[in-house]
């Protein structure tokens, strides 16, 4: 789902927001109520995963328990529901990509053609500099053709091709979409070229409310040639910041795996929304925890959000409820 910084969802008071999740789940239909400035409410997406990383289809709101800055949380909003997907897929196109860029080519067009009915791509490469070479669209060929047309050179500017999504992203949202968009974003060496450093792409990640799925290549040594180290941790602390998960792939016959994996997590999150007790508009970071009371589970999703900072606007999207 595409949320404002903060994923803060405004409601008229306590009681209009029961009564709108009562009506919601009475009609079971994907609503989008507006309400006057309020309460606030926190949404934000889970993947829910067993021990052996299948997800987990049969999660209720009675088995987690949200906290935030330590303190429990009430949750006010749950649902189970397949909403449309808007990927952003990016490939690095940087010179050191030549021989792995087919297969990852490959693998990308294998995630477009998983796209059903309602859901959007855009398709971008980038090295020295970001270049959108479709616009988001539904048509399979249109972004079939994008993605054939990349081609290798030039240095890495990581940093700076994510900087410029994320923001574009967090731009074209509206109040009434509730398509999960997400990033998906190929690299294998370390970013060489950018402008921006890592702790303004984390901030903006924080804010932007997009998830990002990383998959970096571990590229073995080769002799005579220079291989860029992968910037692990980067990578590593974007997925998790942002709800998402970092793959590191040793050879390029796994790529296929971890874009299959990132489309049917997609389809399968679980969206939760709860009034938050501290109701301070000081622009500060909140931190969210969720524990499971179903044991060996494990539940992820983004790591905080950035409070409202006194600032109203006239309304915004509330989650559906569950229709169980």
């Amino acid at each position: 789902m595409g949320h404002r910084p903060g994923s803060l969802m405004r409601a008229g008071g306590v009681a209009l927001l029961i009564l709108s999740v009562a009506t919601l789940r009475a009609e079971n239909k994907p609503l989008v109520p507006t309400f006057a400035v309020g309460v606030e409410i926190v949404s934000l997406n889970l993947v829910v995963t067993d021990a052996n990383g299948r997800q987990f289809p049969d999660l209720g709101a009675d088995d987690i328990a949200l906290f935030e800055d330590g303190v429990p949380q009430q949750i006010s909003l749950f649902a189970q529901e397949e909403w449309p997907i808007r990927l952003s897929i990016l490939l690095d196109s940087s010179g050191s990509m030549s021989s792995a860029l087919p297969v990852a080519k490959r693998a990308a067009t294998r995630l477009v053609r998983t796209l059903r009915p309602g859901d959007e791509a855009q398709v971008a490469q980038f090295s020295r500099s970001l270049d959108v070479l479709q616009e988001s669209t539904d048509d399979h060929d249109a972004l079939e053709r994008a993605i054939d047309r990349i081609a290798p050179q030039g240095e890495t500017a990581l940093y700076n091709a994510l900087y410029v999504t994320l923001k574009d992203l967090a731009r074209q949202r509206s109040d009434d979409d509730l398509a999960r968009r997400a990033i998906i974003v190929f690299s294998d060496g370390e970013d060489t070229a950018s402008m921006v450093d890592d702790e303004q792409l984390l901030d903006l990640a924080r804010r932007a409310g997009v998830v990002v799925y990383t998959i970096g290549l571990l590229t073995p040594p080769v002799a005579g040639r220079l291989v860029e180290p992968l910037p692990t941790y980067i990578l590593t602390a974007l997925a998790r910041e942002t709800g998402g998960r970092a793959f590191f792939p040793r050879t390029l016959t796994e790529l296929d795996g971890a874009y299959d994996r990132i489309a049917r997590e997609l389809r399968t999150l679980y969206g939760v929304g709860y009034v938050s007790h501290n109701p301070r508009p000081d622009g500060g970071w909140r931190r969210i925890a969720i524990r499971t009371r179903l044991g060996n589970l494990l539940v992820r999703h983004r790591s905080g959000y950035y409070a409202s900072s006194g600032q109203s606007r006239s309304a915004l999207r509330i989650l559906p409820a569950s229709s169980r």
